[in-house]
């Protein structure tokens, strides 16, 4: 049932569709409405503060007379329910409602809801977002926009960002890249599952992986109808002596591995790149954290080696949000047309201002800005992450100085799981690098905190280490 409110200073406009389910049964319409609308307000379907729609506007949407509607307001301002004032309207009360559930990530206490600090990795600092950045760059590149940029657009995304997006990376990253090749996507996820879907398409059957690392890429690859093969990563990268002749992609992250933290060497990458020559097989590189390297310039990509092999993906997710699901992919010539067919078929773009803003920040080098000032924040809780924790064990994080997150063994999953425990009862939510699910068989998994440094607020920070600190005092380390 629809009926549209006016506006009105400080009150919260209806401005959609009311639906009420009114019936004519016991009491008649009069008490079936004042039933809906007390049902709707009380199970917060109507928030405090909605503006209902005046009586007539509902009256006519409902087929009634006035004067029921009128009735059934009267009735639930007497309740409390609902707040009427002459020339001002009629809308839901500040009322007592029973208390909701506790969110996942709060700890009930005596009377008070107490905040769990989350130091699980792959989330930057929020608080950190150029919101009046962000919000300038929405408003000036629409005020400049033609009408037709909100019009059904290109799969591969709007031209003016895949311009700033090949600018981007092959200043800052190495690439050899071109707008042409560029394809927006909504974050390293939705890349992933298109260019998986894609391979399958041409004949790929299995993408060999990196062990440790993220089970919700290997469950991506998954959906797409292909099979994932495990390779050990040491303390140079994965090792590609692991690769098989059915493997026909490779899916990598150089720059700083996840979860382990450690750099592809030299070699590594070289044997990488006569595979896929040898092959005529691909690899996604994941850029991740490639932008956070603090002890030295960050190593090239792989791309700027193989650019008619390798798939380059990036996102915005660790510089500015994950929330705003935006990344990109970098396509070598073989694949532009089947991960557009993917995208396509998949109907999953990104929205024109989100682009559009993105292309400012770009253009104008704040973007280049803000991941200064992040790196900068982050080199910092990192440094003072490993001091602490050398006040504790003599056993190092695991991996070079970059990125978001740092991985600190532990002697084995029972003190994975003890830690873990502890820390939900320190107020921290920590990740076991066993109970995550990083290892393609548990059975061979090692144990450790994967410790993501960068997620609390910069007030939090502190109280985060303090408590992280008291968790893993007595804890039991291990050498990799």
């Amino acid at each position: 049932m629809g009926s549209h409110g006016a506006t009105g200073t400080g009150r919260r406009s209806l401005g959609i569709d009311l639906h009420l389910d009114v019936g004519a049964g016991a009491g008649g319409v009069g008490r079936s409405i004042e039933s809906a609308l007390r049902e709707a307000v009380i199970s917060g379907r109507l928030p405090a503060g909605t503006r209902l729609p005046g009586t007539r506007s509902l009256a006519d949407d409902l087929g009634l007379a006035r004067g029921t509607v009128v009735e059934a307001y009267a009735q639930l301002t007497a309740e409390g329910w609902l707040v009427t004032a002459t020339g001002a309207g009629t809308w839901v009360a500040e009322t007592q409602r029973p208390p909701a559930r506790s969110a996942p990530g709060a700890t009930a206490t005596t009377g008070a809801v107490r905040r769990i600090i989350d130091l699980r990795p792959g989330r930057p600092d929020l608080s950190l977002f150029p919101g009046a950045a962000w919000a300038a760059g929405v408003k000036r590149s629409l005020a400049a926009a033609t009408h037709s940029t909100l019009d059904y657009g290109d799969p591969a995304g709007l031209p003016v960002l895949r311009e700033a997006v090949a600018t981007y990376v092959s200043r800052t990253r190495g690439l050899q890249a071109e707008p042409g090749a560029v394809v927006i996507t909504s974050g390293f996820s939705h890349g992933l599952a298109m260019v998986s879907r894609a391979l399958h398409r041409m004949g790929v059957r299995t993408i060999a992986t990196e062990d440790p690392g993220l089970i919700h890429h290997r469950r991506l690859i998954h959906g797409a109808g292909l099979e994932t093969l495990p390779l050990t990563v040491g303390p140079q990268g994965a090792d590609p002596a692991g690769l098989t002749p059915a493997v026909g992609a490779v899916l990598l992250t150089p720059a700083h591995q996840h979860p382990r933290g450690v750099v592809l060497g030299p070699a590594l990458r070289t044997a990488f790149l006569d595979w896929v020559t040898d092959r005529d097989g691909f690899v996604i590189e994941d850029d991740y954290d490639g932008e956070f390297r603090y002890d030295k310039q960050p190593v090239g990509a792989l791309q700027a080696s193989a650019p008619d092999r390798v798939v380059f993906a990036g996102s915005t997710s660790k510089a500015l949000a994950p929330g705003l699901r935006v990344g990109w992919l970098v396509l070598p010539e073989p694949l532009r047309i089947p991960v557009l067919d993917a995208i396509t078929d998949a109907g999953a773009t990104v929205g024109a201002p989100d682009q559009l803003a993105l292309a400012d920040l770009l253009d104008r080098g704040d973007y280049d800005r803000q991941v200064r000032r992040a790196r900068q924040s982050y080199q910092k809780r990192r440094a003072e992450l490993a001091a602490r924790l050398a006040t504790l064990t003599d056993i190092p994080l695991d991996g070079v100085p970059a990125g978001l997150h740092a991985l600190l063994p532990l002697a084995s999953q029972q003190e994975e799981k003890r830690i873990v425990d502890a820390g939900l009862s320190a107020g921290l939510r920590l990740m076991g690098l066993y109970g995550a699910g990083y290892w393609h068989s548990p059975a061979r998994g090692g144990a450790g905190l994967v410790i993501g440094y960068a997620s609390p607020p910069s007030h939090s920070w502190r109280t985060a280490l303090d408590a992280l600190s008291g968790v893993l005092d007595g804890a039991e380390f291990s050498r990799w």
